[in-house]
């Protein structure tokens, strides 16, 4: 794949461990770049066993959800009711497949303490809640096509118009922040020039905004049960087949469950970490720091783990997922914010030494200790929040230095952290710095990658954190040239 991302880094001193040296462009002579300027490309060659996509662990979660689907079409194919005609049945088995998913969301999202293992991570657990959420929402509409009760009960109508209505507006309001992802480059210009009216810009006002998304979303569960109950009532299916009308009532039943458990006891069975705020540092204008201390007893973390966080701001003070920064050993609770919503925008004019704050236990699967020796770590922004977390504890890890490391960090002009991150390498020359500052024109690409670091495709576990964009170029390109599927690993963060 042809990138249009460039390399602006170079390895210097590799055998004594040193940092890189960060090339200007105004700084190359005789107008030609040197070495470490130039795109180097790496030949794409067939990818190897491993590459092909062996099970791995984060796959038990999805293949669990296949299994699931496919099941229970095969269980409502097989109880079809002898005389029901076969579109009404398909109709009813879309609702029903329907129901299934949306309570697999709801599960995916209860907290419950096996979801995180089964999914290896609760970031991908949430990534593929809004995945069936939406299949299952879609699926509505071949149901309403074909199915038609002969005698449908006035609430059973009413309760079908609510759950659609609700699920139908969660979806849309999901997919808008993703237009540009979903509508053909030729359609763009025209979605552009609706969305830059009085009408769409009335919505927005309306709508938009984290905390609006988020109240709307918490309702989820009772459009879900609109639905279930629906069925329950109207399914001409169920009056000949106990079967049927069982499997759906726990189908329904353990979605709805897994609701009731998330807001109404997870506010009193979930640990609460009381801190305040010690400090606050704005790195640039998108990038702030905020030091919390704490009020007790310290967070115990694993490096590479987030906290839902509660901060004042701007827009209340609703919990949201932010990377732990800090290093093991210090008391102190480091978080790396990004100004990217209207929570995050102001809350470096907001917060004030001494605010109280409360954070979550930590969570998430980010971690590097479960890697090969051979590691490349890639930050872009504010993504460079779980590697300070890795970089701060190596002084505490006693088996790092078996592990050799390549650290490539990108930014759009001076590069926060970078001098302590260089002091890091310097006690640590197992792990090599480079950083890439992209606002002199070149850019960091994923042929580069390999080829800066010199270690075969076959052998590294490469981490990646930033704009998703860029993260689904990389990992496409470092797939194609070999690297095994299963070490490749990302957060996903945008849980909206």
């Amino acid at each position: 794949m042809e990138s249009d991302w460039t390399t602006l880094c170079d390895r210097n001193g590799e055998a004594t461990g040193a940092t890189s040296t960060l090339y200007r462009l105004d700084e190359v002579v005789d107008g030609s770049r040197p070495a470490a300027l130039r795109t180097v490309s790496v030949p794409t060659r067939t990818r190897s066993r491993a590459g092909r996509g062996w099970v791995t662990r984060r796959d038990i979660g999805p293949l669990t959800i296949g299994l699931l689907v496919v099941a229970y079409s095969a269980l409502w194919l097989i109880e079809r009711p002898a005389g029901e005609p076969l579109g009404r049945h398909l109709g009813q088995l879309f609702g029903a497949e329907s129901v299934l998913l949306l309570s697999i969301g709801l599960v995916l999202v209860s907290l419950l303490p096996w979801v995180e293992s089964w999914f290896d991570g609760i970031d991908r657990a949430i990534l593929w809640h809004r995945r069936t959420a939406a299949t299952g929402t879609v699926l509505l509409v071949p149901h309403i096509a074909l199915s038609s009760s002969p005698n449908p009960t006035p609430l059973g109508v009413v309760l079908a118009v609510a759950g659609l209505g609700g699920l139908s507006l969660l979806v849309v309001w999901a997919v808008l922040p993703r237009w540009r992802a979903i509508t053909p480059r030729l359609l763009r210009r025209a979605v552009l020039a609706i969305a830059r009216t009085a009408p769409a810009r009335l919505v927005r006002r309306l709508l938009g905004g984290y905390d609006h998304w988020r109240a709307l979303h918490r309702l989820t569960g009772l459009f879900v049960g609109a639905g279930f109950v629906h069925g329950v009532l109207d399914a001409t299916s169920f009056g000949s087949s106990p079967m049927l009308r069982w499997s759906y009532l726990v189908v329904g039943g353990l979605g709805l469950a897994a609701y009731g458990y998330r807001e109404l006891l997870t506010p009193v069975l979930l640990a609460r970490h009381h801190y305040s705020v010690e400090a606050l540092e704005r790195l640039s204008d998108e990038l702030t720091e905020v030091v919390l201390a704490p009020a007790g007893q310290p967070l115990d973390f694993t490096p590479g783990q987030f906290v839902m966080a509660a901060l004042p701001s701007n827009v209340g003070r609703n919990s949201h997922p932010f990377t732990i920064s800090s290093g093991v050993g210090d008391p102190r609770v480091r978080l790396t914010i990004a100004a990217l919503g209207d929570h995050t925008t102001g809350l470096s004019q907001l917060l004030r030494p001494g605010m109280p704050a409360v954070i979550s236990d930590p969570a998430g699967r980010f971690d590097r200790r479960t890697a090969t020796r051979d590691q490349i770590w890639v930050a872009a922004g504010a993504g460079v929040a779980p590697f300070l977390s890795w970089a701060r504890s190596l002084d505490h890890d006693d088996t790092a230095e078996t592990d050799d490391i390549d650290f490539f960090y990108t930014t759009t002009g001076p590069a926060p952290f970078a001098d302590e991150l260089r002091s890091i390498a310097d006690r640590h020359p197992f792990m090599r710095l480079h950083v890439v500052d992209t606002s002199f024109g070149a850019r960091l690409s994923p042929a580069d990658l390999l080829a800066a670091t010199g270690k075969p495709v076959d052998s590294v576990t490469v981490y990646l954190c930033g704009p998703a964009p860029m993260l689904r170029q990389f990992e496409r390109a470092l797939r194609r040239a070999g690297v095994p599927r299963g070490r490749l690993h990302h957060e996903y963060f945008n849980w909206r």
